[in-house]
């Protein structure tokens, strides 16, 4: 049996980039599964990954034999790298609802996880994923913050939310990106006062924004990287939640 972590936040706090180093660090040890459920895909890029297919692309041939045929055709989409695996949810053929896309999306979740140690799930920005169930089945839920009253307000909204939904997750953790150090301790404060707890605060690292820029893949972050450094401490915690499962 597999672990699944997925990770949440509004846009534009750098949900993917948390994404993204999780799986870099936990494909060093274990075979994983990175999914890229937002149909604003970036995951790809910023992993170095090019990918051809997504469910979007092939929701028509899959829907045709039924959902619960849908396995052998997934995995004609999945992207075998050396490290780790990866699917894309992608956009819909046509205009519209996104539901069919995403009850496909669930099902394979449900379904790939169990064949990989870590599932790692990188989710749309804002909260849909949670009234759609696209995350129903998760240990770990990552909410990614920026250091904002707005962001803060969002991460306490998922844990709303999902207590509305009676979505059950086994850990939920707060992450607070691009802050500055003169405003952790204020950030703290305005967490305790919404009943959140965050498990690391990651700084503003010109590096990364250098990489954006460049389209450089975070694989190659140096290791001495400032959010390297941060996030390291932070993925440990993550482990002992696991361990604790």
């Amino acid at each position: 049996m597999g672990y699944v972590i997925a990770v949440s936040g509004k846009g534009g706090t750098g949900k993917t980039l948390i994404s993204s180093l999780l799986i870099r660090h936990f494909s060093k040890k274990s075979p994983v599964l990175a999914i890229d459920a937002d149909p604003d895909s970036n995951l790809p890029e910023v992993l170095g990954v090019e990918v051809e297919k997504t469910i979007g692309d092939i929701r028509e041939r899959i829907t045709s034999d039924g959902i619960s045929e849908f396995e052998g055709k997934i995995h004609e989409i999945i992207v075998e790298e050396p490290d780790f695996d990866i699917l894309v949810m992608g956009r819909p053929e046509q205009e519209g609802c996104y539901c069919v896309v995403n009850n496909i999306l669930r099902v394979a979740i449900d379904s790939l996880s169990q064949n990989y140690d870590i599932t790692v799930i990188d989710c749309e920005a804002g909260l849909e994923h949670l009234s759609r169930r696209t995350t129903r089945n998760v240990d770990v839920m990552i909410v990614v913050t920026d250091a904002t009253k707005k962001g803060i307000l969002t991460a306490k909204r998922v844990k709303e939310i999902a207590d509305e939904l009676n979505i059950e997750f086994k850990k939920i953790h707060v992450i607070v990106n691009r802050i500055r150090p003169e405003l952790k301790g204020e950030m703290e404060k305005l967490l305790k006062e919404e009943g959140l707890d965050a498990i690391g605060f990651m700084p503003y690292d010109p590096i990364v924004a250098e990489y954006d820029l460049k389209g450089t893949p975070v694989s190659e972050l140096p290791k001495d990287a400032p959010v390297c450094m941060a996030f390291e401490n932070i993925v440990s915690k993550i482990e002992e939640d696991l361990e604790s499962l």
